[in-house]
């Protein structure tokens, strides 16, 4: 038993002898995900509601089967996942670990949906939303947006600081509209709450123009808050852009140091291959950044080989 665990969680990783396996998997999920959220959508226009009921039902019934099965399947084999391979946990408290990781979550509500729907009486349009929550399981698959959550772990503290900031100047910008506009326009600035949509729309350089100050010092203000705006909102897509990119930088360091660890002697054998291709794969790099960092490593190994002056290999 231990050893078919061991296999499907190689499986479910793309790891280990099964990657192959793991990769047709992971294909068919997402087709099967794509699939979803189409029919979900095409499920929201009445006409092909009403045409197609039987197959959108179907489709539902088939998917939350698979669904679960994989969802359960992840579970009972996460005590074998390469993170948890040297936890000192109990089994039981590793998945308990390992449902409350946000992939897994995901995973939870995809199927939730459906099967409270036969306890409890939903609005269609609510389920509906809820059932396009499946769309969040690619990000297992997404290694661009893996790096995205990934900035945005990194990056918390700092993106925390950025919106409080903005928090500030929003209550600001509120009061300031409300004091000057409220005699004038007591319909849309008649309290500091109603003003904070104008402080909103502009601090966000949306601009909607339902809600704009008429006299002169309004306008002056709402100038000024408008130019302060459109540096608070580069400050958190400067920090997740900076983060985006570290990330990117550091795999592809991690990468090289790989490569250059297989070819120490000068060579690649077969396993080494493999090695490579994983990492590459579990990275998200394409194959021309693969073999451009082969390249390089192995023209280095080339260059200390001979002579930079006379060209005549080394001792």
């Amino acid at each position: 038993m231990n050893k078919l665990r061991i296999s499907i969680a190689q499986i479910l990783e793309s790891s280990g002898p099964y990657l192959r396996y793991g990769r047709w998997l992971d294909a068919f999920l997402i087709i099967l995900i794509i699939g979803n959220v189409i029919a979900i959508v095409l499920e929201s226009v009445s006409e092909i509601a009403i045409a197609y009921t039987d197959l959108f039902i179907r489709i539902e019934i088939i998917s939350v089967a698979i669904f679960t099965i994989e969802y359960i399947t992840r579970v009972w084999a996460s005590v074998d996942k390469e993170q948890y391979k040297h936890s000192s946990l109990s089994h039981t408290k590793i998945r308990l670990k390992y449902m409350m990781s946000p992939l897994a979550v995901i995973d939870l509500l995809a199927i939730l949906p459906s099967y409270l729907m036969l306890f409890v009486s939903f609005d269609l349009r609510f389920l509906r939303v809820f059932r396009l929550m499946r769309v969040f399981k690619l990000t297992r698959y997404s290694r661009a947006m893996q790096l995205l959550l990934q900035s945005f772990k990194e990056e918390a503290s700092s993106l925390l600081a950025a919106f409080f900031i903005m928090g500030v100047v929003l209550i600001i910008a509120s009061c300031g509209i409300y004091l000057i506009e409220h005699d004038i326009q007591p319909d849309k600035f008649g309290s500091i709450p109603a003003a904070m949509w104008w402080a909103m729309a502009t601090l966000t350089t949306v601009g909607y123009g339902d809600v704009v100050p008429i006299t002169p010092l309004g306008r002056f203000f709402g100038g000024v808050i408008t130019v302060v705006s459109m540096g608070m909102v580069a400050i958190p897509t400067g920090l997740l852009a900076s983060s985006f990119s570290d990330q990117l930088r550091q795999r592809r360091v991690q990468f090289a140091a790989e490569v250059a660890a297989c070819l120490v002697d000068g060579k690649l054998c077969d396993d080494d291959k493999v090695r490579i291709e994983r990492l590459r794969t579990e990275l998200g790099l394409s194959r021309t950044e693969a073999e451009k960092a082969v390249r390089k490593q192995l023209n280095a190994i080339k260059n200390h080989q001979y002579c930079c002056h006379c060209g005549e290999k080394l001792p």
